[in-house]
């Protein structure tokens, strides 16, 4: 079962996220990767969870001007690409590590 709540969060330089969860294990995201799983509304239909964003159009140097915490439970990002919609709870954030030891979590919907 894994665990979705953060032991760390830090920006590790211009262009990349990295959460260290309770469980010990270490998630590094780029501010492109999360762009392009967005997962708020304008970015993927609510009903399939398909995406509606081309995720090859989005900037190779996108950047994130700032993260906001939502709750408890979420990342908020707002991008250099002028998009700030997307809540990113800590359970997508978990389910889109993209190391080779995650892979893609199966039933997930950003397989």
């Amino acid at each position: 079962m894994l665990n979705f709540n953060p032991r760390d969060i830090e920006k590790i330089d211009d262009d990349a996220l990295r959460i260290v969860w309770e469980d010990g294990h270490r998630s590094e995201y780029s501010f492109r990767y999360l762009r392009q799983n967005c997962p708020c509304a304008a970015c993927r239909d609510e009903w399939s969870g398909q995406s509606l964003l081309d995720a090859e159009g989005v900037a190779r140097d996108l950047k994130a001007s700032r993260a906001e915490m939502v709750g408890n439970y979420a990342l908020c990002f707002a991008f250099s690409d002028g998009h700030a919609t997307g809540i990113f709870s800590f359970e997508v954030l978990r389910k889109l590590c993209p190391c080779a030891e995650c892979g893609p979590h199966p039933g997930s919907r950003f397989n």
